[in-house]
């Protein structure tokens, strides 16, 4: 029978409950255990697809083209275990589609409710995993933090799962806070209280704490949260501030977190093995030498927004012990008159994923210093539509070249619509998920990628033009990477520089520690082999 484990925040929020599920979910697959994960978020938006970055960092894309929650990247790299539709869901999907349901006259004229209507369709997102025989366990997060409206039907329906599965099938692991008061120098068990109060009024009794402090807590504060939260002692676990989030998974393994689980849910499981990672993050710690990327993007004041890009990036440089140094750099700061003291210094420039005009002007003279001085250059998604039209304009000297999303009226659309795409929806309505690019031999990406045929993912809706691949092969340009199925392009590289690549989808995505993609990985590369 699959096991359910449910994680619920309390106090505050941003607590780091994802990367508590995804230490757990290591622990498990590092057993022998079979492990799935999935959030529910209370937001009433379908999805995170149509939320600006500042509001939510980035969108995280699954190999079936969901758009989800960043937490489920932390998830994957965690369990290295590519996630589906199945693993994201909103209360705006759950209202949706039973909505839909009572449209269809599905419920037979009944009074629709939030009990059964709503909780059942969240029970079915729980119950739908466990048809798959490869699941051992699923691992579900709910967002927000407890005693938030919005979460009440998430949580009602995990009771009544603890009710239909009973406690060996289904457990509870609540997140709270243990603030540090400097006045008097002690550290306040009472908002996890309150918070766990919150929870056993819904119905629900967690079976283990996770207190989340600056510091290492004395151990009174554990027989406290014991006492006063119902829980046994060694069912408190201390989640202290660490320097990587990667050393999460072993802090949580010395103190048995796997091992409680596995005990109550009556898991069979072999001795944990936690040599690689633990040689993975021995490698983050003695990576001193720093290895600097000059990044050029339009949301650098919600760092969120690249998270993915960012940790592809840090694990790229940990396979060489080597420290990322980001010298962040808002694209809408660039001009024609100051761009060269901007990059004089650059080491490799990166120019990530957007979408809108806004910035778009300084990203262009990023793609054209990196050009001509021979700087290490990778451009993601739209990093890849700006290299394109720099390059038409100041090489193939089409002035006007641009892209159809900024300009619908240029007579140069390099950069123009997917076609059949509806343009007025933005929802959902996007090229998403991994499709199949084929690299030409003897190019770089070949010889990165070191075979033919890779799988990444996609999040946009224009592509390189077609009618202007000729003019910029002549000129120098090489179309490494196709789509062959529909002839669109996925990858391109100047060979007269040392590294100049940029492709239409998102490698970011398939990264995990100790595998970084293999772009990333040639990027860092180019960078610490500069004179």
């Amino acid at each position: 029978m699959t096991k359910y484990i449910f994680i619920t925040g309390g106090v505050v929020s941003g607590l780091g409950k994802g990367i508590t599920g995804s230490s757990l979910g290591r622990l498990l697959v590092n057993s022998g255990i079979k492990v799935f994960m999935q959030k529910f978020d209370p937001y009433l938006n379908v999805d995170p697809g149509t939320m600006s970055p500042f509001q939510h960092g980035e969108v995280y894309v699954t190999n079936d083209g969901a758009e989800t929650d960043l937490d489920l990247g932390h998830y994957e790299r965690f369990i290295d275990v590519n996630l589906s539709k199945k693993s994201s869901t909103s209360s705006g999907r759950i209202y949706v589609e039973v909505l839909d349901a009572e449209r269809r006259g599905d419920w037979g004229g009944k009074t629709v409710q939030v009990i059964p209507h709503i909780t059942d369709n969240i029970k079915n997102k729980v119950y739908a995993l466990a048809e798959d025989p490869n699941i051992d366990v699923v691992i579900t997060e709910i967002g927000g933090t407890v005693g938030d409206i919005e979460s009440q039907p998430f949580l009602e329906a995990l009771r009544q799962i603890r009710m239909e599965k009973g406690k060996e099938n289904v457990m509870f692991i609540h997140v709270g806070l243990v603030p540090y008061i400097s006045a008097s120098q002690e550290y306040k068990t009472k908002p996890i209280q309150h918070s766990v109060k919150e929870l056993l009024s819904l119905g629900i009794q967690p079976d283990i704490i996770v207190t989340r402090s600056d510091k290492t807590t004395p151990s009174e504060i554990a027989n406290k949260i014991s006492l006063f939260c119902n829980v046994p002692k060694e069912n408190v676990i201390q989640a202290v501030d660490v320097d990587s989030i990667y050393e999460v998974p072993l802090r949580m393994g010395d103190q048995n977190l796997h091992k409680i689980v596995i005990e109550q849910l009556q898991l069979k499981s072999k001795p944990t093995d936690m040599d690689e990672w633990n040689k993975f993050v021995e490698n983050i710690y003695d990576s001193k030498e720093e290895f600097a990327v000059t990044f050029v993007g339009k949301y650098i004041k919600m760092p969120d927004a690249y998270l993915s890009v960012i940790e592809s990036l840090k694990i790229a440089g940990y396979a060489h012990k080597k420290k990322l140094k980001l010298n962040w750099v808002n694209s809408e700061e660039i001009n024609e008159s100051n761009y060269h003291t901007i990059f004089k210094d650059s080491k490799g420039i990166l120019v990530p994923g957007g979408f809108g005009n806004r910035g778009v002007q300084g990203m262009l003279l990023a793609a054209k210093f990196a050009r001509e001085n021979n700087v290490p250059y990778l451009g993601i998604c739209l990093g890849m539509q700006i290299a394109s039209i720099e390059f038409a304009r100041n090489v193939l000297g089409l002035k006007d070249a641009h892209s159809t999303e900024f300009d619908d009226a240029t007579k140069n659309p390099i950069i123009d619509f997917v076609h059949g795409i509806d343009q007025n929806n933005l929802g959902g309505t996007l090229r998403l998920g991994a499709s199949k690019t084929t690299i030409k031999a003897d190019t770089l990406a070949h010889k990165l990628y070191g075979k033919t045929e890779i799988f990444e993912r996609h999040r946009h809706r224009y592509e390189f033009n077609n009618a202007y691949q000729a003019a910029f092969e002549k000129a120098g340009w090489v179309f490494s990477g196709m789509f062959v199925d529909k002839n669109l392009v996925e990858m391109i590289e100047i060979p007269a520089n040392n590294f100049f690549v940029a492709v239409q989808f998102h490698p970011e995505f398939t990264t995990r520690p100790n595998k970084p993609n293999p772009l990333f990985k040639g990027f860092v590369e180019a960078i610490i082999k500069q004179k």
